[in-house]
């Protein structure tokens, strides 16, 4: 529910001025006039003279820092960014966090939360999460995303990270299917044009009003021109050229698979997708007695559903081996965010499979009894259009 804006600037006076603080990001613009900055961020420092509050600002072009002293000093350095029209702030503190969103009619949309404690290090020394794209992001203030969603999101960056190599050069032309409300496509957009690639993103969603919805928010960041949006079906949505990268989170049952043979379809570079609801398997399972010793494994029926999420994937990166791609899968969150959390990611190598990996992906296959949905799309002859 909105709150008027002084109170809540006031609350986040307060914290800022709390020797409590950890860590503040203030970004983004309200409707009217513009920052003096882009953005600000304010953390305690301990120098020779003392602790102090240290500020460091950016126009846009280069950075500036100074440090202030607690009491007075910081307190008119604190005033003076306050009376700044940032469009957002994002607080944290030893004991909790505020996020701040000033909405266009000027009142305060304010999510309150207590900070959680980061892991103790094997040192003993307990380190602040470092954010790949920090919540105090400008694009937030446009894109929202629950606090849990904005943890998927980071998290799924930093798989992305680790998949592309640090050299990596040129255009990337990049493709998230099944994109929904876009917090991974925007985010993905954002982080990799900080690692200075020219990026040309498409979202695709089989709903026409997301389309409208995230292409507005398009133009509202001013990426338009980069970052466009198709309604359509993942296997049938039009994306030209062929995408470098394809990311697809938490596309449900079978959409993850039509995800998967798409990527292979355009020969794309790398693969990213985060699977949801594994139902297909799980039915054929029940229509064949498991075959011996396993009848355990299959009996209960709890069971048999983690067993097929388990056989899902691992006969998706088998397939993903068989077409010419390197394949793991990966925890990319922790479960306490969400019950997906695996991640499957694969890089094309070009290389044929060797006969030992069609032997062993073709035995279980034989063995359980079951046709993959992703098998059965990437075996026919009629290709998605590109």
């Amino acid at each position: 529910m909105p709150e008027p804006l002084d109170a809540a600037l006031t609350e986040v006076r307060a914290l800022l001025l709390d020797p409590a603080l950890t860590r503040a990001v203030a970004a983004g613009r309200r409707r009217g006039p513009r920052p003096t900055v882009v953005r600000a961020e304010l953390r305690p420092v301990t120098l020779k003279a003392g602790p102090r509050l240290q500020i460091a600002t950016s126009d846009g072009a280069r950075p500036y820092t100074r440090n202030v002293a607690p009491g007075p000093e910081a307190a008119v350095a604190v005033d003076e960014l306050l009376a700044e029209p940032f469009g957002n702030w994002h607080v944290e503190t030893t004991d909790a966090t505020l996020q701040l969103r000033v909405t266009k009619s000027g009142e305060a949309q304010v999510h309150r939360a207590a900070t959680a404690r980061p892991a103790a290090t094997p040192g003993g020394n307990d380190r602040a999460k470092e954010y790949l794209l920090d919540p105090g992001d400008e694009i937030f203030a446009e894109i929202g995303g629950s606090a849990a969603k904005r943890r998927q999101v980071d998290a799924f960056l930093r798989a992305l990270a680790a998949t592309l190599p640090d050299e990596l050069t040129g255009p990337l032309r990049v493709v998230d299917l099944g994109c929904g409300n876009a917090y991974l496509t925007f985010a993905a957009y954002r982080y990799l044009t900080s690692r200075g690639l020219d990026v040309q993103l498409i979202g695709v969603d089989v709903r026409e009003d997301q389309r409208r919805r995230n292409t507005e928010l398009a133009q509202r960041l001013g990426w338009a021109e980069q970052v466009s949006f198709v309604a359509g079906t993942i296997a049938d949505a039009v994306v030209d050229p062929a995408p470098d990268l394809v990311l697809a989170l938490h596309a449900c049952d079978t959409a993850t698979d039509e995800a998967l043979a798409r990527a292979v379809r355009w020969e794309a570079r790398w693969v990213l997708a985060a699977p949801c609801c594994h139902h297909d398997l799980a039915k054929q399972l029940r229509a064949h007695p498991a075959p011996a010793p396993y009848e355990l494994l299959t009996r209960q029926g709890i069971l048999r559903e983690r067993f097929a999420d388990v056989l899902t994937d691992a006969l998706r990166a088998g397939l993903l081996r068989v077409h010419g791609y390197r394949a793991e899968v990966v925890e990319f969150v922790d479960s306490q965010h969400t019950p997906r959390n695996l991640l499957i990611r694969a890089r094309r190598t070009g290389s044929g499979p060797t006969e030992p990996q069609r032997a062993e992906y073709r035995e279980l296959v034989d063995q359980w009894q079951v046709t993959p949905r992703l098998e059965t799309l990437l075996a026919t002859d009629e290709a998605p259009a590109a």
